[in-house]
């Protein structure tokens, strides 16, 4: 697409982090690709990092993105998943960071709201949508879904604040 800019949305987890790469030109939005970094249980917390990090890294290699972004993460009640999870979502916040990439953070709700129109949708509505969105996307993970569209949520703030830096006025 001419004039199209390309967006990885991260969906952060120690876990499963999941990711997604779609481009952007105007409203248009067309499917890149999408996945999943994963690491393993039973790795201590560094080199679970580490992986993540690495894996990051190879997907900026790849796709080259001009624009990241990533979903803030709720508060677990155990505090240690909830420690973990904020280690992990650093490394996710700070490896598109350190690669000169702009990083936009976005509240759930938010995600939603873009996405399916209300922020209180349900998992299933938003990864329906995201199909909808993104013709021809074939989601195989729940997480990679979501990062998708946190990247949709991004592509549409990014169009709303270029049109008012230029100075439109809705009627």
């Amino acid at each position: 697409m001419i004039g199209a800019v390309r967006l990885l949305g991260l969906d952060p987890g120690l876990q499963h982090t999941g990711w997604g790469v779609v481009e952007s030109a105007g409203s248009r939005l067309r499917h890149l690709g999408d996945g999943v970094i994963s690491t393993a249980a039973d790795q201590p917390l560094a080199e679970r990092l580490c992986t993540l990090h690495r894996g990051l890294m190879a997907l900026i290699e790849q796709w080259r993105p001009d624009e990241a972004a990533v979903e803030h993460t709720y508060v677990n009640k155990n505090p240690g998943a909830a420690l973990k999870l904020g280690q992990a979502r650093g490394v996710v916040l700070l490896t598109p960071a350190l690669s000169g990439i702009l990083v936009a953070e976005y509240q759930a709700m938010e995600v939603k709201r873009a996405v399916v129109g209300t922020g209180h949708a349900e998992k299933a509505q938003v990864e329906a949508m995201v199909r909808r969105l993104l013709p021809g996307a074939v989601i195989r993970r729940a997480d990679a879904a979501d990062a998708l569209a946190i990247a949709i949520c991004h592509a549409h703030h990014r169009g709303t604040r270029r049109a008012l830096a230029q100075g439109y006025v809705p009627a």
